[in-house]
């Protein structure tokens, strides 16, 4: 038993060393990435959740639908889960600089917080995530990567306690 005990503590800190991406890191493409511009309009993600293990715990696709008014970013999320079933989500994002932003939605703790550099977003927030089981407050390190004009992909680490519990992955596409 206690030989199991230290191989699950030596794989959990494993897992928590991996690598994360920075802003810093060098840019692969001169893509730029306008979160007003790719987000205005009507999105479709499809997404996925796993645990640090890389077990696939819940599947979803949302339908977005994003309005500019040249300060204020509205999103509104449908997600539908493989279980059928749903949520909506609105996000509402400020832009408080040339390349800066902060969010709010319902759930996130305080305010969400994030850059764009180059083809690259990142930010950070805590929010009561809906799951089966009620809630679950966890924080992210939310990164997006401008693949194309009408593709972007998002990887986003989640903690909880401050120890990693896993990995949301997405794709989204725009469609106008």
């Amino acid at each position: 038993m206690r030989h199991l005990i230290v191989f699950a503590c030596l794989a959990v800190f494993l897992v928590a060393c991996t690598g994360k991406p920075a802003l810093e890191d060098p840019q692969v493409s001169d893509r730029k990435l306008d979160l007003e511009v790719f987000f205005h309009g009507q999105s479709k993600a499809y997404g996925q959740f796993q645990d640090v293990f890389g077990t696939v715990r819940r599947r979803f696709e949302v339908d977005i639908t994003g309005t500019w008014d040249g300060q204020r970013l509205t999103l509104v999320e449908d997600f539908v889960y493989e279980d059928a079933s749903t949520e909506r989500r609105v996000w509402t994002l400020t832009k408080t600089g040339p390349d800066s932003w902060t969010g709010t939605a319902p759930g996130v703790i305080g305010t969400a917080r994030g850059k764009e550099r180059g083809d690259t977003f990142n930010w950070h927030y805590t929010i009561d995530l809906p799951v089966p089981e009620g809630t679950l407050r966890v924080t992210f390190d939310d990164w997006m990567w401008l693949l194309s004009g009408d593709r972007l992909l998002n990887r986003a680490y989640m903690k909880r306690f401050g120890v990693d519990i896993g990995e949301v992955i997405i794709i989204f596409e725009k469609l106008s």
